[in-house]
C-alpha cells in the first residue's frame, strides 16, 4: 500500500495546538443548592418579606439534613424488606 499524503491545507489543521483557556473563560461548576425553591415558598406564604443570605444559607442546610435523613431512613426500610427500590411507601413510612 502506498503511505498517504496529506495536503497542506490537512497538515496546518493537525498541527494546531490548544491552548488551555485563562482563568476568566473557564466555566465555573455549578453550586446546587435548594435557595430558589425555599424563596417561592416564601414568596406564598409571606410576599412582602425578605430572606438575608446567611438565612438562606441555614434554610439550605436544614432541607439537605431533612432529604438525607429521609433518605437514610427509606433505604433502611427498603433494606429490611429485601427490596432494591425506595418507593412513595417507604418514603411515606420513614416520615
Amino acid at each position: 500500500m502506498a503511505p498517504k499524503v496529506v495536503s497542506g491545507k490537512a497538515a496546518k489543521k493537525a498541527s494546531k495546538v490548544k491552548v488551555p483557556k485563562t482563568d476568566k473563560a473557564k466555566k465555573r461548576r455549578r453550586k446546587e443548592s435548594y435557595a430558589i425553591y425555599i424563596y417561592k415558598v416564601l414568596r406564598q406564604v409571606h410576599p412582602d418579606t425578605g430572606i438575608s443570605s446567611k438565612a438562606m444559607s441555614i434554610m439550605n442546610s436544614f432541607v439537605n439534613d431533612i432529604f438525607e435523613r429521609i433518605a437514610a431512613e427509606s433505604s433502611r426500610l427498603a433494606h429490611y424488606n429485601k427490596k432494591s427500590t425506595i418507593t412513595s411507601r417507604e418514603i411515606q413510612t420513614a416520615v
